[in-house]
Order: C-alpha cells, then structure tokens, then sequence
C-alpha cells in the first residue's frame, strides 16, 4: 500500500480533531520519513514490518490513546519532551505561562520553582530562555520526578528536579517566582470521560468539588516562600478566574491580573507579593 492510501485510509479510522496529522506522524514515526515527503512521494511504499506497526498505531489511536503516548514525546516549546502515562501532556495553551514568565521583572539569577512540575515542561522552557535563572521544580510522584529529571538531562538544561507534595518536602527558601499548572479540574466534570484525558492520571487532573482545592492551597501557602516582590503564576480553567482573583487578593496579592491563553480563554493568573 502507498503511503497516500495509507494516510487516508488512517485518518478516516482516527476521525477526531486532527486525523490527517495524527496519521501522517504515526506513519512519520514507523517509516522514518518525514511529512514532508508524503506529499513529495505519495507513491512510496512501506516495509511489511513499518506497515504492521503503523496499522497497529491507527487502530490504538482511533480508540482514543493520545498521539504523544504512542510517539512517546510531546513537543513544548520547540523542546522535544519525553512523555508517558505517569503526567499530563504538555498542552500549547501552557505556552502561555511561559510567556508571561519571561516578561516579569526578574533579575538574572531569579531564584523559580515550578510546583507540579509533570514532565518538567515550564521548568525547562524556561531554563532555555534563561540559564542564568535559579530552577527548582518538584512533584508528589516519583515517575513524574524521573521523567522530568531525564527531559531536563536530554537537553542539558540546569534544573533542579526533587519529590515533594507542593511545599512540604522543599528546604526553606525564598523565590523570586513560583509558577504551577496545578490539578483545576472539578472530580464530576464530564470532560474526565472524553478524549486524551482518559489516558491521562487523575490525580494531576482532579482538584475536588469545584477544581480548586489545589489552587487555594498553593496561594496561601506561597507568601511563605515568596521574596519581597516576588510573583505566583498558577494556571487554572477558563471559567475560573474570578474565583482564583479572590483568594490572591484575601491572600494579599497585589498587581493581580487573569490573562488568557492562545484561544481568548482566561488560562491563568499571576499576583505580586509585596510584603
């Protein structure tokens, strides 16, 4: 079969939101060829053994696995991260977060923890734009803590990447900047039950009745380990904002602003700790 027939026959079986990619990089993967020359020679054809493989990966795919858990990587911020069922997967819209990051008035050798780090995704976007920067992240799961610390080795990035519940398992310091994709999602919404996130844990998903009993924790607990001037950024649903703006400001945050993510939802919010 050729690669064209291939691609189309694929994506029809994958359906969703993007099919047509989702199979061009599953063929991508088995093949070693790149997209690029699917469209150049549409006329190639496959080894057996590729071939096997790759109907193999449609059909895991078309049954709702993510494209990142059958590659094994997701890309953020132009980094390839090495990705498993242990976190989430790095979305785009978490880009955001980064952006903002790097904008704030920092000094050079600011002193970041990134809590819940995952994959250690934002911790290394950011020590590639920043080498000089200070960079702690941590996470309550021990394979969150071997992923993150074998990305971070994979691109030679200098972070620090140690086990521990939020805070709890951290020596005293103070930061410069604390930033966190934490759990925000409500443990009845109904998108638990559909697409990738089925395959993703539900502990780094799932943050009680309302999807914001991680947040609270995390914006009364950061004042202490916040430097004067020092700033939280903490992603959360688009629908809750004005819920995450009132525990800043009963907190004491100054400077506190939701912004949105790639889509004009509201993704997250940041605060200056001026005390």
């Amino acid at each position: 079969m050729t690669c064209e027939t291939l691609l189309t026959e694929g994506a029809q079986a994958i359906a969703g939101e993007s099919p047509r990619l989702d199979a061009e990089l599953l063929l991508s993967r088995v093949t070693g060829w790149t997209r690029t020359s699917f469209r150049a020679w549409p006329e190639r054809q496959p080894t057996p053994d590729a071939l096997i493989e790759y109907l193999a990966l449609v059909q895991r795919r078309a049954n709702g696995e993510p494209v990142a858990h059958l590659l094994g990587e997701q890309e953020f911020w132009s980094l390839a991260l090495a990705v498993n069922t242990s976190t989430l997967i790095p979305r785009p819209d978490t880009e955001c977060l980064v952006e903002a990051a790097l904008d704030l008035p920092l000094p050079p050798d600011a002193a970041v923890l990134d809590l819940g780090t995952g994959t250690g995704a934002i911790a290394l976007a950011l020590a590639s734009e920043r080498p000089g920067w200070q960079i702690q992240a941590c996470d309550n799961r021990e394979s969150a803590v071997a992923l993150a610390s074998a990305n971070a080795a994979a691109h030679d990035l200098a972070v620090t990447v140690t086990l521990s519940d939020w805070f709890s398992g951290l020596p005293s310091k103070y930061y410069n900047l604390i930033i966190s994709n934490p759990p925000y999602v409500a443990d009845q919404d109904e998108h638990l039950t559909q697409g990738d996130v089925r395959f993703e844990p539900l502990s780094a998903l799932v943050s009680g009745p309302d999807g914001l009993d991680d947040i609270q924790h995390l914006v009364a607990s950061a004042p202490a380990w916040l430097g004067p001037g020092g700033w939280l950024l903490i992603e959360h649903g688009y629908n809750q904002g004005p819920a995450v703006r009132r525990l800043y400001s009963d907190a004491g945050f100054e400077q506190i602003e939701t912004r949105q993510d790639y889509g004009q939802r509201d993704r997250f919010t940041l605060g200056r700790w001026n005390l």
